[in-house]
Parts: structure tokens; sequence; C-alpha cells
């Protein structure tokens, strides 16, 4: 049993990325995620004391990615590369963690009472900043606000598109939407 730890632990993680893409984050219950894994609540519960805690680790590595492009986006020089780095790598965010962004689809603004996800809030207020350009237009925020959350919302949608493409495809729309800075 003991070497069935780890691997319990990881059919958890995926028996809930499953649950919580097919019903919600708020419309599957632990003991949801146990059945499917066939296993008890209890063990569930062994590996991760909450709900919230399960999915903050399966959204962990995209927190990382955003820790780093918030970074980015801070040292970065000027309204022009600031919204270039901002553009690309929330893009390339949404290709490599578009499963994981489709699990929060409709529950977001609830999970940022989450202190786990809290900074989330002010990362998409620096990031629609960014890539608005540093305007004080309100066209330009209201169409970066929108571009980001399309992208957001719909980029789990394309299974059947290829990284590359749908990469390109959606740095192409933000930057039709978009008036560069210079």
């Amino acid at each position: 049993m003991a070497g069935r730890v780890p691997e319990l632990h990881d059919e958890i993680l995926a028996a809930a990325a499953r649950r919580f893409a097919f019903a919600g984050y708020k419309g599957t219950s632990l003991q949801d995620i146990a059945r499917e894994v066939g296993c008890s609540k209890a063990a569930v519960l062994y590996h991760f004391p909450s709900k919230e805690v399960l999915l903050f680790e399966l959204m962990a590595p995209a927190l990382a990615v955003i820790r780093a492009l918030e970074d980015s986006i801070a040292a970065t020089a000027g309204p022009a590369s600031a919204q270039r780095v901002a553009m690309e790598g929330f893009v390339d965010l949404a290709v490599q963690f578009r499963r994981e962004m489709a699990l929060l689809r409709g529950e977001f603004r609830e999970l940022l009472e989450s202190p786990e996800f809290a900074h989330l809030e002010r990362f998409a207020d620096r990031l629609v900043d960014a890539v608005a350009g540093h305007s004080d237009r309100p066209a330009a925020r209201i169409a970066a606000r929108v571009m980001l959350a399309g992208i957001a919302e719909t980029s789990g949608d394309f299974d059947d598109v290829s990284d590359d493409e749908l990469r390109e495809t959606l740095l192409a729309l933000l930057r039709g939407a978009l008036e560069p800075t210079d």
C-alpha cells in the first residue's frame, strides 16, 4: 500500500481535474472525486485537506507562470515593451494551461476570495493595464479586458487546434483589437 500513496495522490488530482471540467468547481464534491478514484472521502482528505487545496495544487504550475509573467511585465521599460510581453505571455499561458483555465470557467470571481488566488485580481488589473499599453483611454482598457477575458474563457474549447496555431491566432486577434502604443 505504501507504493500507492503517491500514485493515489496523482489519481485524485486527475479525477478532480476531470470532475471540475465536467461539473465545475462548485458542482464537484470531494465525495464525487473519491467515487471516481475508487477510494474513500477520507483518503482524499488525507492527501488534500480541502477541495480548495486540491484546486490550488492543480493550478500551481499555472500560478507559477503567472507570477513569472507578472515579474516580466514589471521588468520591461516602456508601454510598447510591456504590451508585447503581456500579450505574448498571456497567450502562451492560455495555450499551455488551456485545460486548467477551462476548470475555472464561470467561477473565477468566487475563487478570488480564496487567499491562494487573491493575488490574481491584482495581476489581472496589471495585465489589462499592460495590454492596454498603459493607456488612460477607456477604449483601450475595455478592449484589453474583453480580449483577455475572451481568451481565458474560450482557450480550453480548442483541443482540436495545435498549440502553435492557437497561439498565432490569439496573438493576431489581440494585436488587431488593440492599437499599438508606439
